[in-house]
């Protein structure tokens, strides 16, 4: 063990010494001849093997310490040599044109974001006018004008955030959107038909699970024009599903009940996993388990609503839906997103995948 020792004090004494007098080139040298993987300190470690268990943890120790000390001394060298460099160049900015550049880092839209914008153009291709809508809203616009009454469910604490603003008298309290059907009746009062509307917009809801979000994407479609029957909107819903999910998908309508839409429906596209057979190998699909998974509500705008848009319901018909942006991204086929919380954890682990 002496003999490990007084060859470390050894190496110590001489690279200090070197270092004394050494440039840049040198100085790299130096670093690795004493330091390297094969330098002059890790073979002294090479000899721990013939030494007692209380004789390899004293000269690790000692290892440790003398590559302590010849760190710092390269490091105050290399600080030396840099002001030395300073200083001979006086004022001038120093450039070295040959270093390599710092590439930056490019980033990317958020899922979210990328699939506003695709789902965007594929309803532009027929016809559809983008348009956004408030996020804080009065309740007529929120509430009255889509036939929903004052007693209605939605309408209480528990499902709505209500703002701490004043009442209008006209237009009743401010909300934050639970739904992006707002649109639909600004849309309206905007211009008269014909109207194809794409609304995209935050909504707000006080629950949280793996499906839902207090803080979400809708994306609402609107119709109105003279003639507008079901067909228009099954052919709306398959044009999109096609086009967005796959040539293979296919829509269905399931009778159902909104207060804003008469006939309504629930809306389901047929499964990716096992093409809407709900089968794969004769075992019941663990996804769908019936073939179809459900997207979101759509339906014949009510006439009330149309009314209530400023629009005649004996000139006008029209049609609408509103689904959840991120659980229709969710569905697409092979993204396996099982958490919605997922895409809004700013995880980069996850991000970086889109």
């Amino acid at each position: 063990m002496s003999e490990q020792k007084q060859q470390l004090e050894k190496i110590l004494t001489d690279a200090v010494l070197e270092l004394s007098t050494a440039d840049e080139v040198k100085l790299g040298e130096i670093e690795v001849r004493f330091l390297g993987r094969k330098g002059e300190v890790n073979r002294i470690l090479q000899t721990m093997g013939g030494l007692s268990p209380e004789g390899r943890a004293e000269l690790g120790s000692a290892v440790n310490a003398v590559k302590q000390k010849l760190e710092a001394a390269i490091a105050h060298r290399r600080t030396a040599l840099q002001a030395e460099l300073v200083a001979e160049l006086g004022s001038r900015e120093w450039i070295d044109a040959t270093e390599p550049g710092k590439t930056a880092l490019a980033g990317h839209l958020h899922p979210s974001n990328a699939a506003i914008e695709e789902m965007s153009a594929l309803f532009e291709m027929i016809g559809f006018r983008r348009e956004r809508y408030r996020e804080a809203e009065f309740d007529h616009y929120a509430f009255e004008a889509l036939n929903m009454p004052k007693n209605h469910p939605a309408r209480d604490d528990w499902e709505t955030f209500f703002l701490d603003a004043a009442e209008n008298e006209k237009m009743g309290k401010m909300v934050l959107t639970p739904h992006t059907s707002n649109a639909q009746i600004r849309e309206m009062e905007r211009r008269r038909p014909p109207i194809r509307l794409i609304s995209f917009g935050k909504t707000y809801r006080r629950q949280s699970d793996v499906t839902h979000l207090t803080m979400f994407h809708q994306f609402e479609g609107l119709v109105v024009d003279r003639g507008i029957n079901l067909t228009h909107l099954r052919g709306a819903l398959d044009h999109f599903a096609k086009n967005y999910f796959g040539k293979d998908r296919v829509t269905r309508l399931r009778p159902h009940h909104f207060k804003f839409t008469e006939p309504s429906f629930e809306v389901d596209i047929s499964c990716g996993l096992c093409n809407g057979t709900g089968k794969i190998n004769g075992v019941s699909c663990r996804v769908c388990k019936t073939g179809w998974l459900e997207l979101g509500g759509a339906g014949m705008v009510h006439p009330n609503v149309l009314k209530m848009g400023g629009v005649d319901p004996k000139e006008f018909s029209g049609f609408a839906f509103g689904w959840g942006l991120e659980r229709t991204m969710m569905m697409r086929a092979g993204l396996n997103i099982s958490d919605i919380r997922l895409i809004y954890n700013n995880d980069l682990r996850f991000l970086n995948q889109f």
